[in-house]
């Protein structure tokens, strides 16, 4: 079934119910489903047909998701782009996914009409909108529902593209597997262009829930979104860990009862840091879900926290299969990893992606360039990226393991680890943000050594907090590589 059947089948049966709500506004069901056939009509005079692009440049708002809707309905994919994406960046995209129209809010047309990109007109998503019949074009499984685009390992983005049946797949398991009631309130922390994003809108929808928009501004706000959960009363949670974590740190979330409303919180996208972990843990009692999958098979693997995984040295496993999807772990050699033995995950199944944008398309298994370790009873570890795998002085270095060790002290909030430098000259740096400001370097080395082997201790420990973040909330690698690299230090970097 297509993604947007599930607003119209919810439209029928609960037209008056809120489904999307934001600090701009909000809509009803039937709300939501007037505004999408409106802007469909819309989008159909300007040709937009079965099988188009069409670039969304909005920021989060109910009428960005009428807009996703709207082209679902023509059976048109949809190419979410950040809303403060600067206008070079969306005429790259434009251009490269051959869009056959722009659509976008009003005050953002002039901005991109002054772009390279002749003969792509420009459709307003703005109200109000004007009663148009219902559109519903056929689509099948196969056609494309939406691309999002990702950062490239050249630095040119890459647009993954997902089917109808890729998404629903995925939607339809975590439907099965939360069980959520047209009484929840779900939260979309996730940027549109996020693939996290997709839980909080059609799993809502498929149940006749209502979506909560976080506003960008609060993402990472860590007093106002503590106090957004609870005066929304959010009651299912997906987010990216350091979500939770500055909330927990710098927003005074443990300091008072956790929301009755909160039964499920769901976190994707990097470890969570175990000590951390466990302090959500202790302060409630929701059910708590890992979810693991890059962006080109959304999610593959899932793990439900249990009690004995706090007692645990390093983060909450990645779990089993999910989505349908078959998972196993390849060792060097290219055989299949047994129970304690490290490989690539691979991936096959139906929400793996159709393939990049202007590729080939996606044949066989997909390998997702993560590490992890067979677990009895066929779960799996994450350890890291294989592009993480580092040679120091001729050995293998995992930085991930690096980052786990220094995660499980006391006194750390999180860390990250980057190797700068060429052959003998390659040094292992960490940066670490404390849970206390007179955490010192030289006692985190001697952690280090405590637990790794010696070539595996940083050459440096720098404190630094908070650590950079990308646009999607993880740590910003490359920034702390540039930082590692120079021989500038802030005021909170002491020397070791």
């Amino acid at each position: 079934m297509s993604l947007h059947r599930l607003v119209i089948e919810a439209a029928v049966r609960r037209p008056g119910a809120p489904a999307v709500s934001a600090p701009s506004g909000s809509f009803t069901y039937g709300e939501l489903d007037a505004a999408a056939d409106a802007i469909a009509a819309r989008l159909d005079r300007q040709g937009v047909r079965r099988g188009d692009r069409v670039v969304l440049w909005a920021g989060k708002s109910p009428e960005t998701v009428a807009a996703m809707q709207a082209v679902l309905r023509l059976g048109a994919a949809y190419v979410p782009v950040d809303g403060s994406s600067p206008t070079a960046r969306v005429a790259a995209i434009v251009r490269d996914c051959a869009a056959r129209v722009v659509v976008t809010d009003r005050s953002r047309i002039p901005r991109i009409s002054g772009e390279p990109v002749a003969g792509v007109p420009c459709v307003e998503m703005d109200g109000p909108y004007d009663p148009a019949p219902p559109l519903d074009a056929a689509t099948t499984d196969d056609d494309l529902a939406y691309i999002l685009y990702t950062s490239g390992s050249t630095g040119t983005p890459k647009g993954v593209c997902l089917t109808h049946r890729n998404a629903r797949a995925f939607v339809d398991w975590a439907h099965d597997v939360l069980a959520p009631t047209e009484d929840d309130r779900f939260a979309n922390h996730a940027p549109f262009t996020f693939d996290l994003s997709v839980l909080d809108l059609y799993v809502a929808f498929r149940a006749g829930a209502t979506v909560h928009l976080v506003p960008p501004e609060l993402s990472f706000a860590p007093a106002q979104l503590g106090e957004y959960l609870y005066s929304e009363r959010i009651s299912v949670w997906y987010s990216v860990p350091s979500a939770l974590a500055v909330m927990m740190r710098y927003g005074g979330l443990l300091d008072r009862p956790a929301p009755e409303a909160l039964h499920t919180v769901l976190f994707a996208g990097e470890p969570f840091p175990i000590a951390q972990l466990r302090d959500l843990a202790g302060w409630t009692g929701a059910r708590m879900m890992n979810l693991y999958g890059p962006t080109e098979t959304n999610v593959c693997t899932f793990h439900e926290v249990t009690e004995a995984d706090l007692d645990r040295d390093r983060p909450v496993p990645i779990g089993i299969a999910a989505g349908g999807d078959r998972v196993r772990a390849l060792r060097a050699d290219g055989g299949v990893a047994a129970v304690g033995e490290e490989g690539e995950l691979v991936v096959d199944g139906p929400t793996v992606m159709a393939g990049y944008w202007g590729h080939p398309p996606q044949s066989g298994p997909y390998r997702t360039g993560d590490l992890v370790r067979v677990l009895p009873g066929g779960a799996f570890d994450y350890l890291g990226r294989r592009d993480h795998m580092v040679k120091i002085r001729g050995h293998r270095v995992e930085l991930g393991e690096v980052e786990s060790v220094l995660e499980n002290h006391a006194d750390v909030a999180e860390a990250a680890a980057v190797a700068v430098g060429e052959g003998v000259d390659t040094r292992l740096v960490a940066f670490v943000a404390p849970r206390k400001s007179e955490l010192g370097t030289l006692a985190l080395r001697r952690h280090l050594a405590l637990h790794l082997p010696r070539y595996m201790v940083a050459d440096e420990v720098r404190i630094l907090s908070p650590l950079p973040r990308n646009g999607n909330g993880k740590i910003d690698r490359p920034a702390l590589r540039a930082r590692a690299g120079g021989a500038e230090r802030t005021a909170h970097e002491p020397d070791a």
